[in-house]
């Protein structure tokens, strides 16, 4: 995928969703966990060492899967590879499940689910498109029927997967 850095950094210095102190393990065999400092922004989880303002890397949530791990901890691995898989260790279950729903909820697949489903639902209430007013309801994107049916897309939550 390509990126241009300078925007990509500029986007780590934005408000985040969710940001903590984390142990974190990378995917390389026999890696030890590290405190980092984890910041979700949109659909990106950045890291940090916890005395440094530059990131040392960013996972771009998109096609991936968060799961829950052992108690306090969950990983995050992609569709494309599997066997790549990040480790996060919390301070408590709860702080836990905080980050696991937030980063279900943080991929433009989710958005888009959640977009199609309320514009739906509103129109279902009101007999009117919510889209209309912006000129951009007849989008394919925001269409019932461009949803993906294979299984391929980003994990979303249960409440939204009832769509397909």
């Amino acid at each position: 995928m390509r990126y241009n850095e300078k925007e990509l950094r500029a986007l780590s210095r934005q408000p985040a969703e969710l940001a903590a102190e984390l142990g974190m393990r990378g995917p390389k065999k026999g890696s030890v966990a590290k405190r980092r400092l984890v910041k979700l922004v949109v659909n990106f989880l950045f890291y940090f060492r916890t005395d440094e303002a530059e990131p040392l890397g960013a996972l771009l949530l998109e096609r991936c899967r968060v799961a829950q791990e052992e108690p306090g901890g969950f990983s995050i691995s992609f569709v494309e590879d599997p066997e790549r898989k990040y480790h996060f260790e919390c301070c408590s279950q709860e702080q836990c499940e905080q980050w696991t729903e937030a980063l279900r909820r943080a991929s433009y697949e989710y958005m888009r689910r959640s977009l199609i489903f309320y514009r739906n639902e509103i129109q279902k209430m009101t007999g009117k498109d919510p889209l209309e007013q912006f000129g951009i309801s007849e989008e394919t994107r925001f269409q019932l029927s461009s949803l993906p049916r294979d299984g391929q897309s980003a994990r979303v939550s249960s409440r939204l997967d009832e769509l397909d």
